[in-house]
This record gives C-alpha cells, sequence and structure tokens, in this order.
C-alpha cells in the first residue's frame, strides 16, 4: 500500500482537442512508465447509441479499475489521460447531478499534479469529440474543479515540442 501513495499520479485535463492523449502516452515513454488511456473514449467508440447517465457511471467505474490496474505497475511516475473531475463536469453539463459517490472518489484518489491542456492546439473533428466551440468554457470549468479540490496544476500551453517541452518542465522543477 505504501508503494501506491508514493507514486506521482499526474492527470492530463483539458477540453476536447487540447493533446491530450498524445502528450500523455509521450510522457509515458519519455519516463518509461504506464498510462492509463482515455477511458470514455474508448467506451462511446463501442457503443452502437447515443450514451446516457448509466454509461457515463460505468464509464467512472472503469476509470478507477484501469487506474488501479495501472498503478500496479508504475515505479515513480502514472500518466492519466483524464480522470474523475472531467467526468463529474460531464454529468452536471448533460444532466444537472451525479453519483454522490464521485466525490468521494475523486478525494480518495492522491493527485501529485494537473497538466490542465489549454485550447490553443487547433480543432481536430473526430467522431466522439462534440463541443468544438466550447472549449474555453471547459478549460474554466476544469480548472474551477482542480482548484475546489485543493489539487496542484499547471496550464499547458505550446505547439507540438514545446507543449512536451512546458510538461516536462512542470514535472521536473
Amino acid at each position: 500500500m505504501e508503494k501506491r501513495t508514493k507514486i506521482k499520479r499526474v492527470v492530463l485535463i483539458g477540453p476536447e482537442s487540447t493533446g491530450k492523449s498524445v502528450l500523455t502516452k509521450t510522457l509515458a515513454d519519455y519516463f518509461n512508465e504506464p498510462f492509463v488511456s482515455e477511458v470514455a473514449r474508448e467506451y462511446v467508440e463501442k457503443l452502437n447509441r447515443a450514451y446516457n447517465y448509466q454509461d457515463i457511471e460505468v464509464i467512472a467505474k472503469m476509470q478507477i479499475e484501469a487506474e488501479n490496474k495501472a498503478l500496479k505497475l508504475s515505479k515513480e511516475w502514472l500518466f492519466i489521460d483524464t480522470d474523475l473531475l472531467i467526468t463529474k463536469v460531464w454529468f452536471l453539463h448533460l444532466y444537472g447531478k451525479y453519483p454522490k459517490w464521485l466525490d468521494k472518489a475523486i478525494i480518495k484518489a492522491p493527485r501529485y499534479l494537473y497538466l490542465l491542456c489549454n485550447f490553443d492546439l487547433p480543432w481536430v473533428a473526430d467522431p466522439v469529440r462534440e463541443n468544438p466551440d466550447k472549449r474555453e468554457f471547459f478549460f474554466n470549468w476544469y480548472k474551477r474543479e482542480i482548484e475546489l479540490y485543493k489539487y496542484d496544476y499547471v496550464i499547458i500551453n505550446g505547439q507540438h515540442e514545446n507543449r512536451l517541452r512546458n510538461a516536462l518542465k512542470a514535472l521536473i522543477h
């Protein structure tokens, strides 16, 4: 159990199409550590219908399970492509409510740092992305949620290699 608390869990969070997935994998490769891919994307891509409230709750539980599984493989770092804060925001945005167990799960998961990816990258459409015109809105909402839970965060800006350089600078200070 002690090993688990010493792992530096870094969450990449931000609006859609801000490079979270690429940066998560790149950081994991750089440090030769595991990462948790975006569970929601994988789940929704497999649905043959629109997702609903129950699906988002399933996604949240799958997110916890994926993180716990990857944690067992970590030596020092664990990189997480989105987490329960984004899930909470989606619940609130779409349904105006969220399961109360989610707050406890968010508080229970220790975080070393949030890398809040800015929306300074061009929008790239794909079948799962929904809000090209709301990136600033969600960026600000995620920032408020991070601050609400009193987690440390750094805003990650820049294109291509600069984005990676800025993320590494935040991690190796």
